[in-house]
């Protein structure tokens, strides 16, 4: 076969020959250039101070990918008092690309991130403080406050700003979502824009919003059919605590913190609906109760008894401090269930505070001066909820008096509400409302891949 090139007849395999010289040569240019950014990027984060890198494997879409540990004072007030390394993962898309930093409420989580997809954004990902290895060799509870914690970010923002110059974001998702707002809050000048997900702002330690939630959502069928499945749990308790005990001895769960077994079923009951709204659980799905094995695996499925153990209740110790502090949670409406309760004659907490860290009392000035502050000048700030997920009770209705936005995402749970789940008209508001704070174009595409 001959093929015609540029008014001469040419061998098919000649053409092949230079069809493939010439593909080797763009792949070669293309590592060079990805060699010279890496060296670039590299010498950049060579020349920032406080900041130690080791590079990844590139992503799967080619992006340069470190993982960072960021000194950072123990006590931002005094720096010689301490200090401890944060752990950061960066993905670089490009020098003249925005900067998105996710304010993480925990350990660090690899997962995908929408706002870093659809604005092709170099991605800072920020493992919270004392979390993780982002702990101090000596834990001092006294600067687990959200004043350190978002000067932490602060830092991380003053020292990547001398590598990225374009428009800067916050996002996070539930406990990183608050964090976004209590960083806006206390650094207000320090991005463009912040978009919290799912993110609860409590009214205090005690937040009755979400009784009234639990009394309110869904079909009153459904909710019956939820209060009558915890009722029937606690009034079958002796063949639970049963099956429970080798349950708990077969994943070495332990009860120390709350005393007993016993506690921690009842709290696992409580709790029962929180984690049914929270996570999309299906009424259909519910036990009928003639066959206990089959309710017993559904109610641990869906308010999982291990949060009550020891394992998870250190697991997040640091969330428990800080709830109990400063962020205010959640407690329990006994009233349903008193008749058959043993170990509560009041609503408990949910708070666990850690062992021996002697926590001062719950202080909610800071709520409250972060609400007021949010009302008059929460400007340029996006909140992501889902209208069937429990910490939806505690969302942040934004003020006639700033520019911000709530986009409530019908039926969609805690893990549901996200951009890729918007409406086509809701995404396109959205990206309206970046491109008109930031002049960057969104690129809801991305999320359909």
């Amino acid at each position: 076969m001959w093929i015609y090139h540029s008014g001469t007849i040419l061998p098919n395999h000649y053409n092949m020959k230079r069809t493939f010289l010439t593909t080797t040569l763009l792949l070669l240019g293309f590592m060079l250039l990805a060699q010279e950014e890496a060296a670039k990027l590299e010498q950049a984060l060579f020349n920032l101070p406080d900041v130690s890198f080791k590079r990844l494997p590139d992503t799967d879409a080619g992006h340069l990918q470190y993982d960072l540990l960021v000194r950072q004072p123990t006590d931002h007030k005094d720096p010689a008092h301490g200090h401890f390394y944060q752990r950061v993962r960066l993905t670089h898309h490009g020098f003249d690309r925005p900067a998105v930093m996710n304010t993480q409420g925990y350990f660090l989580h690899l997962g995908k991130n929408e706002i870093e997809a659809i604005l092709d954004a170099n991605y800072l990902n920020i493992e919270h403080r004392y979390f993780g290895p982002s702990t101090p060799d000596s834990v001092e509870w006294q600067y687990l406050t959200l004043e350190q914690v978002t000067a932490d970010l602060h830092h991380i923002n003053e020292l990547f700003r001398q590598v990225y110059s374009g428009p800067w974001i916050s996002t996070g998702i539930s406990k990183g979502g608050q964090t976004t707002i209590f960083y806006r809050y206390f650094y207000p000048n320090d991005v463009a824009v912040s978009i919290p997900y799912v993110a609860p702002f409590t009214n205090g330690l005690e937040d009755t919003r979400i009784y009234t939630f639990l009394d309110t959502v869904g079909p009153a069928d459904c909710r019956k059919k939820i209060q009558d499945f915890q009722l029937y749990m606690l009034k079958n308790r002796e063949e639970a605590l049963a099956k429970i005990k080798w349950f708990s001895k077969g994943a070495n769960l332990k009860y120390e913190y709350l005393g007993s077994l016993e506690k921690a079923f009842e709290y696992t009951v409580l709790e029962y609906s929180f984690s049914f709204w929270q996570w999309g659980g299906k009424c259909d799905e519910i036990p009928d109760g003639s066959d206990f094995d089959v309710a017993l695996e559904h109610f641990l499925k869906i308010s999982d008894i291990g949060f009550f153990s020891d394992r998870d209740i250190n697991h997040y110790a640091t969330h428990y401090y800080q709830a109990g502090t400063e962020m205010g949670y959640y407690g329990y409406n006994i009233e349903p269930f008193k008749k058959y309760l043993t170990q509560f004659k009041s609503n408990p907490s949910a708070v666990f505070a850690p062992k021996g860290s002697n926590p001062p009392p719950f202080d909610n000035s800071l709520i409250e001066k972060t609400g007021k502050w949010l009302e008059a000048s929460g400007n340029n700030m996006l909140y992501i909820y889902g209208a069937a997920d429990t910490w939806s009770a505690n969302r942040i209705t934004p003020s006639k008096n700033v520019n911000s936005m709530s986009y409530i995402l019908g039926g969609k749970d805690h893990g549901q509400a996200r951009i890729r789940n918007m409406s086509e008209t809701m995404q396109q508001d959205f990206a309206a409302k970046i491109k008109a704070w930031t002049g960057l174009d969104a690129n809801m595409e991305v999320l359909k891949k």
